[in-house]
C-alpha cells in the first residue's frame, strides 16, 4: 500500500469548524478521510475541481453540503513528493477564498 498523505488545517479552519453544524463538519471528517487515504485528487466529491490562480500552485475544492447557505472547502497540495496537503478553508460559498 503506498504512503498515506498528510492533511494539516490552518488556524482559521480549526475556528471555522467550530461554527459548522454537525452534518457538514461529519462532511469535513470525511473529506480529510479521503484526502489522507486518496490524495489532493477527489473527482467523486460535488463540484470538485482545480483552482486556477498563480502559477505552480495546486488547489483545489469541493463542496461539503449544497442549499442556502452551500459550504465548501478549499485545499493545496503543499509538497507532492512528501505527500503533504493543508486545508485553508471550510465554510460558506460566499466567503470561500476564490
Amino acid at each position: 500500500m503506498s504512503k498515506q498523505w498528510v492533511v494539516i488545517s490552518t488556524k482559521s479552519v480549526d475556528k471555522q469548524a467550530i461554527k459548522l453544524s454537525q452534518n457538514v463538519l461529519l462532511m469535513l471528517h470525511l473529506l480529510f478521510e479521503d484526502l489522507t487515504n486518496k490524495g489532493p485528487a477527489l473527482p467523486d466529491w460535488p463540484n470538485y475541481g482545480k483552482l486556477h490562480g498563480k502559477k505552480n500552485v495546486d488547489r483545489r475544492h469541493c463542496h461539503l453540503q449544497k442549499g442556502k447557505p452551500t459550504y465548501v472547502c478549499c485545499w493545496e497540495v503543499i509538497d507532492k513528493k512528501r505527500k503533504v496537503i493543508e486545508v485553508y478553508y471550510a465554510g460558506t460559498h460566499e466567503k470561500a477564498p476564490y
